[in-house]
This record gives structure tokens, sequence and C-alpha cells, in this order.
């Protein structure tokens, strides 16, 4: 069965003219709302802040204003989202070459900046919340290489029916107002900008070119096309599924859990009163009266008495506690009790307690390495057309640096024994207070060599002070 993208494809390589009712019917067909239910729940907007609590009246279910309704979103899923940011790029990552290219490493450096370093964790925290995210690489006002990220919720990808993981289009869409709406159909070769206006697509007037060139060469006089669609996916997982996505119900538990045991303890009163054979017209009045007077009248048979509520606090405590493990566990993530974690864990422990999100996180590491070759590429092509250098993108490594918690001096201890038996090198790039190997060899050799000047420094001196002469003779 043929599919509106299927179509918009063919239209594309057909070079047809008017493409704009295939394009509107993908847009009203685009639903990004489960993927925007990560960064709604990130933000500790779950769904508990908009629970109604109900009741009966003359058996009928309506919504009891009155009732205690308090609404406690736990923000559980940022604190796993966050130890998965912070696992995979708490240190920036380290780019390195097949070829021991040092020139093209430092091009690479030059062209993306420090800047990646702030991008990168936004993509994962972006793509584990919706499952997917994009980036966009530009050539900019000034014609320098630039990239942005663009948000998934706003993009619709179009794929080659015969070859799936082709990405043949993008429409990308933000809004100008209520009633206008802007649309950029990407292709491998150009740019063409729709607009929507009272729900009906035209091509945008606004636009002097349209459809326009990916990038113009330095003078402007040339368009340029990067060969491929410029957006490129950074998938969280194979099923591009969010890590919400996993856990969401047994958040929304613990939640409501939680929520209703405060309802519970706000609406339990301290003490119960029980009155037998009151001898008053109201409840009002006994309360006016043990208020006022301190007394309360009875009957000759009366009796009042006073029971301590009851708050189930060891069913609630137990319940919470095995959600919330459950939540973790679901998550992969980290439990970061300290009953848990313990004062000094060994290197053994620390590996099985890290085994969840190291799982999870490695998922996310292949479909990214898959995404940065994809990047790389639009590198090489803009140093080609720049003559900005050679750059050659299958020749770029890639290593995420990543931060656990460690058992240092246990590390330490091992790093010293494997003296003589590994390479300095190795034994560098593992210790748990470098960073860089590189720069930390470099640093080792500028302390030795200012000992090495020191100790000839000091040789001369004494031979100075022992009458020696220049020519090492006494005198």
């Amino acid at each position: 069965m043929r599919t509106h993208t299927d179509e918009l494809v063919e239209h594309i390589k057909q070079n047809a003219p008017k493409i704009t009712t295939e394009i509107k019917k993908i847009y009203d067909a685009f639903d990004s709302s489960k993927m925007l239910q990560g960064p709604r729940y990130y933000k500790n907007e779950s769904d508990i802040l908009n629970r109604p609590i109900y009741t009966y009246i003359d058996g009928v279910k309506v919504e009891d204003a009155d009732a205690t309704n308090e609404k406690i979103p736990s923000g559980l899923h940022k604190i796993l989202v966050d130890q998965k940011v912070a696992y995979l790029a708490g240190e920036p990552m380290v780019f390195g070459s097949n070829s021991d290219n040092a020139g093209q490493l430092e091009l690479l450096k030059k062209l993306i900046g420090e800047r990646w370093e702030d991008t990168l964790p936004e993509l994962i925290k972006n793509a584990s919340n919706k499952g997917l995210e994009w980036l966009h690489p530009f050539v900019n006002e000034e014609g320098e290489f630039d990239y942005m990220i663009a948000d998934a919720e706003n993009l619709i990808p179009l794929y080659d029916n015969k070859q799936r993981n082709k990405l043949v289009g993008v429409i990308r869409f933000y809004s100008v107002s209520e009633k206008q709406i802007k649309l950029e159909l990407w292709t491998d070769e150009d740019v063409t900008y729709y607009e929507i206006i009272d729900d009906k697509i035209y091509l945008d007037a606004e636009q002097e070119i349209n459809p326009a060139a990916h990038f113009y060469s330095a003078d402007g006089s040339q368009g340029k096309s990067w060969g491929k669609v410029p957006f490129i996916k950074f998938a969280n997982n194979a099923e591009e599924l969010s890590d919400l996505h996993f856990n969401k119900r047994a958040i929304d538990a613990f939640e409501i859990l939680v929520s209703d045991a405060q309802n519970t303890l706000a609406d339990m009163p301290e003490v119960f009163t029980a009155l037998v054979g009151y001898d008053g017209t109201s409840l009002q009045e006994y309360r006016t009266n043990i208020k006022r007077f301190k007394v309360v009248k009875l009957d000759d048979d009366g009796d009042i008495k006073t029971f301590n509520a009851q708050v189930p606090t060891d069913a609630y405590s137990l319940q919470a506690e095995m959600l919330r493990k459950n939540i973790i566990t679901s998550g992969q993530g980290v439990d970061p009790s300290p009953d848990v974690i313990g004062d000094a864990p060994s290197g053994v422990a620390l590996e099985h307690l890290y085994s969840l999100l190291d799982m999870k996180g490695s998922m996310l590491e292949r479909k990214f390495t898959l995404a940065l070759r994809e990047f790389m590429y639009f590198i090489e092509v803009y140093c080609k057309e720049a003559n900005a250098g050679e750059f050659d993108y299958r020749d770029v490594t890639y290593t995420f640096n990543k931060m656990l918690l460690t058992n240092e001096k246990e590390i330490i201890d091992m790093a010293s024994s494997s003296v003589g038996i590994i390479s300095n090198e190795t034994i560098r790039e593992n210790h748990p207070w470098v960073k860089d190997a590189e720069t930390e060899r470099k640093r080792l050799e500028k302390e030795l060599q200012a000992e090495m000047n020191l100790h000839d420094n000091y040789s001369d001196t004494f031979k100075q002070l022992n009458g020696g002469g220049s020519n090492g003779k006494e005198t």
C-alpha cells in the first residue's frame, strides 16, 4: 500500500513542480505527542499534575472540587536521564585518528569548536527523552561551518521505501503565529520553503530564491549541495524509544501512591472523638462548647471517648520503596542510596552497580557513533568546498569518556603493581587522576627536564665552589 511519504518521494525524484498536497497530508498526520512525554517528565511535569479526584453524587461520578488533592511529582525520570548524560558525557568526548593524523584532529577541533562539549550532552538528553534527536550542519553567513540541534518534535523524516535507512528528505516546521506555520522541505540537492496560513499551504512568498541551494560559495555566486540531506539522526536505541517508555507506568504508580498518602495524612485528624448520649443539637455546638468552655453536656448514660489516628505508614513505605527500586531497575539506572553504595565499595561492586547504566549507555553509544560518522561526512564536504584543508571522515574515531564512581585507591595500587609489566602510557590512560594521557605525558616530560636542568646547575655550582675551572681542572 502506497503511503503519502512514498508519493512525496516519487514527486521529489521526478522533480515535480507541485507537491504541496502531499506535504500538507504528511504534516497533518505527524503526531509528536508521545515524543513530548519524556521532556515533560524531565521537567517534573508528569501526569500526576493533571489527576482529578472523583466522588459520586446520586450515583453519578463527578469531580470532587473540595477533596484534598496533593500532586507530588517524583523527578525520578530526570535523575535517570541525568545519570546517563553524566556517565556518557560528563567528561569531553575524545576524537582520534586511525592514521594518527594530528593535523586532521586540529582541523576538526577548529571547525566544531568547544561548543561540541555542550552540544553532545544536549543530544544525549534529548534523545533519551524523545527517542531520537537531530543535528543540522550548515554554512553560516560568515561562510564558516556550523551546526545546530533540530528538535525532533518539529521534524518529519522521509525515507526511501525500498531502502528504509536511506533518508531522502526532511520536512522541518515551526510556528510563527497561531495561524501561520513555516515549513522547509530539504532534499539531498536543495531546500524549498512553504507556509501554512489558515490551514492552507503555499510556497513561502518571503523567500526570494525558492527552492534554494544548501549553501553558497564564498562570493555568493554559486549554489552548493551537501550531496545528502543535511540532517543527522541521533537515536537513543534501535527502536528509537525514549527512556521514559520503559518505566512510565511505574513512575506514575509511585507518584499516585505518594500523593494519596499525603492526601490521607492531610485529611486524617490526629484524634477521633466518640460521643455517646450527647445532649446537644449539632456537632458544631459540641465543637464550640469544647473550644470556649472546655466542657460538653451529656445524658445520664452519656460518655465521651477519644482515639488516636492510625496511619498505615509501614505499608506505604514498603510499597513506595518497592516501586522506587523497580523504577531504577526498569530505567537501567544506578541506585544512589547509601546502603547500596556503601562507604568504600570495591571495583567489582562498582562495576555491578553500574552494569545496567552501562548497558543502556552502550545502546546509545553505538547509534551515536554511526551518527557522528555522518556528521564527519559533512565536515569533509565543507573542507573540500571551502579549501579549509584535507579531511577524511572515515579516519576519525570517537571515544565516550565514561564517568563513574571508582575506588581510586584500589586502581592506583593496581597501577603501581603494573609498572614494568605494561607500558607507562597504558598506566597513565587508566589512572583515575588523569583526564588526558597525552597532556599528562607532556607535563611529566617537562617536570623531568626541569629536574635535569636543576641537577646540571647544581653540579656546575658545586664544581665552582670546589675550585673547578671552565675546563674541569683545578686552578
